[in-house]
């Protein structure tokens, strides 16, 4: 499985609690070099005051959990 691939799964166990407050999350790229997944952040998240803390406390924090090679998650 490919890194962007175990991204995906990584995201996807943490997409139905962003889907039932209304948002979503897509990963954008990957950058092997320094380890940093940039994701968009969709529906309410995208304008919602506690987006930073759920992209660091929430998102990061399961992607690097499942996936050492993922050093950072960025919102674009």
């Amino acid at each position: 499985m490919s890194i962007i691939e175990q991204i995906s799964t990584s995201l996807n166990k943490i997409r139905p609690s962003l889907q039932a407050d209304g948002g979503d999350v897509e990963l954008v790229s990957f950058d092997e070099a320094d380890g940093t997944a940039k994701v968009r952040l969709t529906g309410m998240c995208a304008g919602c005051p506690m987006a930073a803390y759920t992209l660091k406390e929430g998102i990061e924090a399961e992607v690097k959990k499942d996936i050492p090679q993922v050093k950072r998650v960025e919102a674009v």
